[in-house]
């Protein structure tokens, strides 16, 4: 894990001690480490948009790629890349087949469980239509239900020109409202799913590339991801420590953070109201499951 992403230490007020906060003592909530943030990418379309959130070293923020594709290795911008290949060591890549992509996340589940060992806070991001999305998803999803206080994931749907994949995705988005225990965790407003329809940008983005789409979506969850969980983490933190002058230190590395992103035209709701462990209270709203159906594009 890069310094950049790791590195907020809060003292506690009660402390009495002269330290500086960014020095370790009993109370002390360390946002990064006792109260981690998770940003998973499954398939190699959420990957593409992963990839500049990634880059934009958010405060505290963990980012994994997972594919079935070794190609996955490249993308050094992440704290973690895996690639989910076969015990034979056969072909790698799962041909687009979702029940290829599910054997593959079923013999590596050992390994994907210990992702979310002491995770609060999990964002998934999955490109539906293929073998990765709409295979290894799901699996990843139950396994983040298990094990995390707060899951979100976001869904990315293909337009409606890709015929199949699309109806994949269908299936995909109706499997995941079966999974036990993510559904279980939604009833208890700890989870949520956000579904990113390609085709609700075709008019806004019409004469835009490709690339613009990812990028819009990259806007889009990176801000909220920000604003929505690390923002609004800092600010209880700084709550609970009372008038302290100073309530959070980064670490020297962390102290001069990425060129800073406009805000897309639309900003999803806040999540549910949850409680942390290390007894943070966010104290926001639930969000709707479906996206919009147009956004802007001065996003």
């Amino acid at each position: 894990m890069s310094g950049a992403n790791r590195g907020a230490s809060v003292g506690s007020p009660s402390s009495g001690s002269d330290e500086p906060n960014g020095e370790a003592h009993s109370g002390t909530v360390r946002l990064g480490h006792d109260v981690r943030f998770v940003m998973i990418a499954v398939g190699g379309g959420a990957i593409r948009v992963a990839r500049p959130i990634a880059r934009r070293h958010l405060r505290h923020l963990e980012t994994i790629a997972i594919n079935c594709d070794p190609r996955v290795q490249e993308y050094e911008e992440f704290d973690r890349r895996m690639c989910l290949i076969p015990e034979s060591g056969g072909q790698a890549d799962t041909c687009g087949s979702p029940l290829a992509g599910a054997v593959l996340a079923r013999a590596a589940e050992p390994a994907l469980r210990r992702l979310f060992d002491e995770a609060h806070f999990v964002t998934i991001i999955g490109s539906l239509g293929g073998g990765a999305g709409s295979g290894v998803l799901p699996n990843l999803l139950e396994l983040a239900s298990e094990r995390c206080h707060h899951v979100t994931a976001f869904v990315l749907k293909p337009f409606a020109c890709e015929g199949e994949r699309r109806a994949i995705a269908e299936r995909t988005i109706g499997r995941i409202h079966l999974l036990e225990g993510f559904s279980d965790l939604r009833s208890q407003n700890r989870a949520v799913l956000q579904v990113l329809d390609n085709q609700s940008l075709v008019g806004p983005l019409a004469t835009r590339s490709f690339r613009s789409v990812s990028d819009h979506w990259a806007r889009l969850i990176g801000d909220y991801v920000e604003l929505n969980y690390i923002d609004v983490a800092e600010a209880v933190v700084r709550s609970m420590l009372g008038p302290a002058p100073t309530a959070i230190v980064p670490e020297p590395e962390t102290a001069t953070i990425g060129p800073g992103v406009p805000p897309p035209a639309e900003v999803l709701p806040p999540i549910p109201a949850v409680q942390l462990e290390a007894e943070l209270t966010f104290e926001v709203h639930e969000r709707p499951t479906e996206t919009p159906t147009s956004l802007r594009s001065g996003s």
